[in-house]
C-alpha cells in the first residue's frame, strides 16, 4: 500500500516546483505567493494532516500550472546579441567619456547594465566565440581552443538546447569563425541558421510568435582600419590616451584613430538593428546584449593575455527586469554566457558547462564569489615552426594579473620570419605601429615598446594593477611580491585540474596536433 504524504512533504514538493518559475519571472516571493498559497489550500481541505484520494486531480493539475510558468515566461524573452569584432574596453563613450562616440552603446548601458570586469576568457576569435557558445572553457574544447581550427560537434552550443525548448536560432556576419565547419562534424553554424541580415530574418520569422535568438556578428573594428577613413579628422587625435606599453607616436595616434572610426561604425550598425526591433514591435521583450569578441590588433592586443587582448565592453538591456544605469562590478567570463542564456529560456545549466548564469546580476543582485576571472590561449594563427602554440594560464582579480607562460622558450608574437600565415610576427595583425615597431634599425627610444610587445617573455608574468593598470611593467621577480605570486599561481593551477585541462596532467602536443585550416601565407606578398 503506498504511503500517504504528510502536508509537510507535499508542501515542501510545492515549494520546489514553484520556485523554478518564480526565480525566472523574477518573483523572489513566489513560493510563498503561489506555491504555498495552493498547497495550503489543498492540503487543509479536509482539515486533515495527509492527501486523500479526492485531491490527486487538483496536485496534478496544480503542478501542472506551475511547471508550464516558466514556459509562457519563455515565450516573452528573445535574444539579440550584437557583437564587435576585435573591439577592447574601455573604448566606448560612456566608459572613457570622450574621443570615441557610442550613443548606441551608451543607451543600452544607461537604460539597462554596464559591465566593468567583461572578458573574453581567449583572446583570439574562434576560441573566444566557441566559449561563448558552449559555455566551457577553452581547453576541453579540443581544436576548438585554436584559431583557424575545428569546434567539434561533440561539444553541444546553447542554441542546440535553445532550439530544442522553441527558440528559432540565426546570425548574420561571423558567428563562430574563422574554423571548418565540415570538419568539425556539424551542418552548419554553431550559431544558427545563417541570415544575410536582421532583416531578412524577421521577415521569414513571418507570424511566427515564437521566441528567437539572433546573433548579429559584425565585422568591425577588425583591422585593416579603412572604414569612414575619410572621417580621420573628427577624430582629436591629440586626446587619445595612449597605453604605456605603446610609444607616444604618430602612427600610433593615427592607428588609433582609426580604429575608434570603425567602433563607431559598429555603433551605428546597432543602432539599425534597435531600429529593426522597435519597428517589428519586439522590443520590450527582447534581450539585447552589446559586445566585443576579443581585444584590439595592436601589439599585447588581440592574441596576448593581458587586458587590452581580453577585456571587452559589455552592455545588457532586458527590458522591465533590469534597473537603469546599473553598474555591476564583479567579474565575468565568456564562460558565463551561454548558462545566462538557458536560465532566461528557463533552462538548467548542463553538467558540461564550466561557467556559471549571471541573470541574478542582471536583476540587480550582487556576487562577491565574481572576483576573478581565469585567461588562457593556445594557437592563434600558425605563426610557429612546428605548427606550435603558445599556451597561457592565467587569472585576473581586481588588483593582479598572473600569466603563466607554459612555454616561454618560444616567440609569443610568433616567429621574426614568416613560417605558414599573417608574417613575420604573426599573431600581431599588420598596422603602422607593427611597422613602426619591428623596423630595423630600431631607434634606442623604441627598443622597450618592441621588447614589450614581440621579444620572449619569462615564464611567470605579474602585473599590479594598483599602479600599473596598462600591464606593461612585471613584478614577478621583486620579492614583496612573493606570496601573491605563489598564491595566484596555486589558483591557476587548481582550475586546470578542476576542469579537466590536459595540460593540468603535463606536456601535451594536443593543441599542436590540431587541424589548421588557415591560409598558407606566399612569401612573395610580404615584398609588395
Amino acid at each position: 500500500m503506498a504511503r500517504s504524504m504528510s502536508t509537510c512533504e507535499y508542501h515542501s514538493f510545492f515549494i520546489r516546483a514553484g520556485k523554478r518559475g518564480g526565480d525566472f519571472l523574477g518573483l523572489d516571493d513566489f513560493p510563498c505567493q503561489m506555491s504555498e498559497n495552493i498547497a495550503s489550500r489543498i492540503l487543509t481541505h479536509n482539515g486533515d494532516s495527509t492527501i486523500d484520494s479526492g485531491n490527486i486531480m487538483r496536485l496534478f493539475l496544480a503542478a501542472i500550472l506551475l511547471t508550464l510558468l516558466p514556459a509562457f515566461a519563455r515565450a516573452e524573452t528573445n535574444i539579440l546579441i550584437l557583437m564587435a569584432d576585435n573591439w577592447a574596453w574601455p573604448h566606448a563613450s560612456v566608459y572613457e567619456k570622450a574621443i570615441v562616440k557610442t550613443p548606441t552603446f551608451d543607451r543600452i548601458a544607461r537604460e539597462g547594465v554596464l559591465f566593468q570586469h567583461a572578458f573574453c576568457s581567449v583572446p583570439s576569435c574562434a576560441p573566444a566565440r566557441a566559449v561563448f557558445l558552449s559555455g566551457q572553457a577553452a581547453h576541453r574544447l579540443e581544436g576548438g581552443a585554436n584559431l583557424w581550427g575545428v569546434f567539434p560537434a561533440k561539444f553541444p552550443v546553447y542554441t542546440d538546447h535553445l532550439a530544442k525548448a522553441g527558440y528559432r536560432c540565426g546570425f548574420s556576419g561571423k558567428g563562430w569563425a574563422p574554423g571548418s565547419i565540415e570538419e568539425s562534424g556539424r551542418s552548419q553554424n554553431p550559431a544558427g541558421e545563417k541570415f544575410k541580415s536582421f532583416a531578412e530574418f524577421l521577415a521569414q520569422r513571418g507570424e511566427d510568435k515564437g521566441p528567437f535568438c539572433f546573433w548579429f556578428s559584425s565585422r568591425e573594428p577588425h583591422a585593416p582600419w579603412t572604414v569612414n577613413e575619410e572621417k580621420l579628422d573628427q577624430i582629436s587625435q591629440d586626446k587619445i590616451r595612449i597605453p604605456d606599453h605603446l610609444p607616444d607616436h604618430p602612427d600610433v595616434r593615427e592607428d588609433i584613430a582609426r580604429y575608434y572610426l570603425e567602433v563607431q561604425a559598429f555603433d551605428q550598425q546597432c543602432a539599425e538593428h534597435l531600429d529593426l526591433l522597435e519597428q517589428a514591435g519586439l522590443a520590450e521583450n527582447t534581450l539585447v546584449m552589446i559586445v566585443g569578441d576579443n581585444g584590439w590588433q595592436l601589439p599585447r592586443g588581440l592574441a596576448h593575455c593581458y587586458d587590452w587582448g581580453t577585456r571587452v565592453p559589455m552592455a545588457i538591456l532586458w527590458p522591465g527586469v533590469t534597473k537603469p544605469g546599473h553598474v555591476v562590478e564583479e567579474f565575468l567570463s565568456f564562460e558565463d554566457v551561454a548558462p545566462t542564456f538557458l536560465e532566461l529560456a528557463g533552462l538548467e545549466t548542463p553538467a558540461e558547462m564550466t561557467g556559471t548564469s549571471f541573470v541574478s546580476l542582471l536583476r540587480g543582485a550582487s556576487d562577491r564569489a565574481r572576483d576573478h576571472v581565469f585567461l588562457e590561449k593556445e594557437r592563434h594563427a600558425n605563426v610557429r615552426r612546428g605548427d606550435l602554440t603558445y599556451p597561457c594560464r592565467c587569472i585576473r582579480t581586481e588588483n593582479f594579473l598572473y600569466v603563466w607562460n607554459l612555454h616561454p622558450e618560444r616567440w609569443p608574437s610568433g616567429d621574426p620570419e614568416l613560417y605558414w600565415a599573417v608574417g613575420p610576427y604573426g599573431d600581431v595583425d599588420w598596422s603602422r605601429t607593427k611597422d613602426l615597431l619591428t623596423a630595423e634599425p630600431l631607434p634606442d627610444t623604441l627598443q622597450r615598446f618592441y621588447d614589450l610587445g614581440f621579444d620572449k617573455r619569462p615564464q611567470e608574468e605579474l602585473y599590479d594593477l594598483r599602479i600599473d593598470p596598462d600591464q606593461a611593467r612585471n613584478v614577478a621577480n621583486d620579492p614583496k611580491y612573493e606570496e601573491t605570486l605563489a598564491s595566484l599561481r596555486e589558483r591557476v593551477k587548481t582550475w586546470m585540474r578542476n576542469t579537466d585541462d590536459p595540460r593540468a596532467k603535463g606536456e601535451t602536443d594536443l593543441y599542436d596536433r590540431a587541424p589548421y585550416f588557415g591560409r598558407k601565407k606566399d612569401p612573395a606578398e610580404l615584398k609588395r
